[in-house]
């Protein structure tokens, strides 16, 4: 199970905004996340707000499609009675979970209430992500048709035993059979990796790399694994059955990965996302670190508009239960203010290829830069022309890199 929702202030029944949220949201881009929280089976290392059918008793996955309507229709209520101007969607992302353990029908409808309540901007960019072993043709050509322009794929290794290792179902050999359906459907394809298996080798991630280049996807999410507190795998390396971490390798099979991807054609656009080109990056998760205005919807799901950022009640159960009694699923808020929402600016777009503008730094964060400089973290040349990114070196350090440039914050 995933761990405890943040603490912060109740949620109201109603899941109005205060004005200040809804104060400027025209200039900000506007998006929808649809969390799905079903799976087959727990992987090792999973700590989302996941649940698998014997976790799930009282609990109709026949009936979800439904909730998160009507989810999406008290969203629309709540922006309008808020104040904020009528926005279409211009990203919808569908993940969880395993999204298409839900009939591709299922998720057509809902993406059809998010198009009936808010609309879909031209050119909208709409995601599902998707278990290789968790679709056919047949419904991918039904998303297609249902208006789903991309497809993202958790391949997470080409071999067998780190596959085990991460407790996941799939074929390696499925990969290019579900990739080549999807082609054929229409629709952009992402494949997401994870390293830092424990028994992984670097020749076993240097076959998962190679393996995903020869898909050519439009996209390459690589992620380095991270032991979450409460999972099997916490558990399973604190008993010694699994062999600890080496971050040395861990940052080898980043490099390599980063240098073969280059090689190939891909650029790098955040810190673990690759696309051929700037028309293939994940807009969606671009909104996230750029700080745009999303709606959450699903149990756990979180939201974020104008500085105000809630979730929702968990558990499946509980998240029907509030909106059957006409009451937002909404449990938790806060309210960032000047510092948290500057602190946040800095650590997600110091992540990001585009970096940030010198001059948006306090005095403390500038007068780092050279120094960042000449340990190799930051970009000589783009410095130069006033802005701030990482070099690949800085990539891997760049939580030490946003703790030096915070001067600027607390300065």
């Amino acid at each position: 199970m995933a761990g405890p929702l943040p603490i912060a202030d109740p949620a109201p029944a109603d899941g109005l905004l205060p004005a200040t949220a809804v104060t400027d949201a025209a200039t900000r881009a506007f998006g929808l996340y649809v969390h799905v929280p079903f799976c087959r089976v727990r992987c090792g290392y999973c700590d989302f707000n996941t649940y698998t059918a014997g976790e799930l008793r009282g609990v109709s996955q026949a009936q979800y499609a439904d909730q998160a309507v009507d989810e999406i229709r008290l969203a629309g209520r709540v922006l309008a009675a808020s104040g904020a101007p009528d926005r279409p969607a211009q990203t919808v992302f569908f993940g969880g979970g395993t999204p298409t353990m839900l009939p591709a029908t299922d998720l057509v409808r809902m993406l059809r209430g998010i198009r009936d309540e808010f609309g879909l901007a031209s050119g909208a960019e709409v995601t599902t992500e998707a278990n290789p072993d968790s679709v056919g043709p047949e419904d991918l050509q039904r998303l297609a048709e249902g208006g789903f322009t991309r497809i993202s794929f958790g391949m997470q290794s080409a071999v067998p035993h780190v596959l085990a290792a991460l407790d996941r179902t799939h074929d390696p050999a499925r990969v290019p059979l579900v990739v080549g359906w999807a082609r054929d459907a229409g629709l952009d394809v992402s494949l997401d990796l994870i390293y830092g298996t424990p028994g992984e080798s670097l020749d076993d991630w240097r076959t998962s790399v190679e393996s995903v280049l020869a898909e050519r996807p439009d996209h390459v999410s690589a992620y380095a694994l991270i032991v979450e507190d409460g999972t099997k795998l916490a558990r399973q390396l604190r008993r010694g059955e699994l062999p600890a971490f080496d971050d040395d390798l861990t940052a080898d099979m980043y490099e390599l990965a980063d240098e073969r991807f280059a090689a190939a054609g891909y650029e790098w656009y955040e810190v673990s996302n690759w696309a051929t080109d700037a028309a293939h990056r994940s807009r969606h998760n671009l909104g996230y670190w750029r700080g745009d205005d999303w709606w959450g919807v699903g149990p756990g799901a979180h939201s974020h508009v104008g500085g105000v950022r809630w979730w929702n009640a968990k558990h499946p159960a509980a998240y029907a239960e509030r909106l059957a009694a006409g009451v937002s699923p909404a449990v938790g808020r806060e309210t960032l203010g000047a510092a948290a929402r500057e602190t946040e600016r800095v650590l997600l777009g110091t992540r990001i290829r585009d970096g940030l503008e010198l001059a948006s730094l306090g005095a403390g964060g500038r007068r780092e830069v050279a120094a960042l400089i000449a340990d190799g973290l930051v970009d000589a040349k783009n410095a130069l022309a006033g802005r701030l990114t990482l070099t690949r070196r800085g990539r891997l350090l760049a939580d030490a890199v946003v703790r030096r440039l915070l001067y600027s914050v607390i300065e």
